[in-house]
């Protein structure tokens, strides 16, 4: 396996983040409605070809995180396809 074939799961790439944020003294990092939608477009268009609406997507984030978001806030801020930057699996 190359180098650019390592893949990573996102709860490693978040604990990484995490303790490079504490070793540097920084708080850590927040993300504004958009972006925080725009990073799960991904599992919400599979969410919605599967037949699940916003709302129950809005209700498993609210019952899974501390993250309080509603179907509008999803519907609004959803990235398309061609606006993500990078496929990852």
């Amino acid at each position: 396996m190359s180098q650019s074939d390592k893949l990573y799961p996102v709860e490693e790439a978040v604990k990484a983040q995490k303790a490079l944020r504490a070793y540097g003294e920084q708080e850590p990092e927040t993300f504004p409605i958009q972006a925080f939608v725009g990073m799960i477009s991904d599992e919400i268009e599979h969410l919605r070809k599967r037949g699940h609406c916003d709302e129950e997507i809005a209700k498993v984030i609210t019952a899974n995180s501390d993250i309080e978001i509603t179907a509008s806030e999803i519907a609004e801020n959803y990235a398309p396809p061609e606006d993500r930057r990078q496929p990852h699996g």
